[in-house]
């Protein structure tokens, strides 16, 4: 038996990057897809893995800073198929800019997508959950702004820290509800929205950028997203049942040098 088999997952941001490799890993692991983007080409995504996978999928275009969407997403699940078990809070935005050139509306767009999407999934699928006796939900949190910053990225680290909060406050809170709460704190990528961030670091050589982030880690590349997938189906499975209130880095060993400069390396 698969170890997703059985199981009802929402998915936010399915479309592409991280949220096609989660989708892809657990449709691989037999779960049920109720798949959630902006873009109407999540069902791009859905088809494939209909075929590749014989997945039973549902697609909805909805926007996670949306409460009423998600809410309708949630229940739009429900009703294909009868409960959901696991929420992967994955839809995210990065925009790069010096401090003092953020403006007011990038900041409130890096609230809006990271900190109110995120709630916004959990508030959604929470009374389900409750009401079926329990559940999983992983957050798509980052090593940024928890344990690292780069210079540009104050509204990015400050959203994706707070989601570190809020795993651990949800997991407090429900853990005698037998609904488990998990963050994965994911260094680099190589997905859509890191190529833009590239673009934005270096117009002239985007692909310069992305050489300089993977010789900084110390497996030498950037984390494929069925690898981010599969952790995400790990949390999601019955095998991190004892598992709750977990910050899980996934980065490749960047963040475990003490400096660049110093070493037998």
């Amino acid at each position: 038996m698969a170890k997703l088999e059985g199981k009802v997952a929402l998915i936010t941001g399915a479309a592409v990057g991280l949220g096609e490799g989660i989708s892809t890993a657990y449709a691989k692991y037999g779960a049920k897809l109720i798949m959630v983007d902006l873009s109407p080409a999540v069902e791009d995504t859905a088809e494939r893995l209909r075929k590749e996978y014989g997945a039973e999928i549902i697609t909805v275009v909805a926007n996670v800073a949306d409460r009423a969407q998600m809410d309708a997403a949630a229940a739009k699940g429900v009703e294909k198929f009868g409960e959901i078990n696991v929420a992967c809070c994955n839809a995210g935005v990065c925009r790069l800019a010096p401090f003092e050139e953020m403006t007011d509306e990038m900041r409130d767009f890096h609230i809006d997508v990271n900190i109110k999407g995120v709630w916004n999934t959990c508030k959604a699928v929470v009374p389900y959950m409750l009401k079926q006796g329990g559940g999983s939900i992983v957050i798509a949190s980052s090593v940024t702004g928890d344990i690292v910053a780069d210079a540009g990225e104050a509204a990015y680290a400050t959203t994706k820290a707070a989601l570190v909060g809020l795993t651990k406050c949800l997991a407090v809170e429900y853990a005698k509800r037998n609904i488990r709460v998990n963050c994965s704190q994911l260094g680099y990528a190589r997905t859509p929205m890191v190529e833009k961030m590239a673009v934005e670091s270096n117009p002239d050589n985007p692909e310069a950028a992305i050489n300089d982030i993977a010789a900084n880690v110390p497996m030498g590349r950037l984390a494929k997203p069925i690898e981010v997938g599969e952790l995400f189906a790990f949390l999601g499975s019955d095998e991190s049942s004892y598992l709750t209130g977990a910050q899980i880095v996934i980065d490749g060993g960047a963040t475990l040098p003490e400096t660049m400069s110093i070493g037998t390396n």
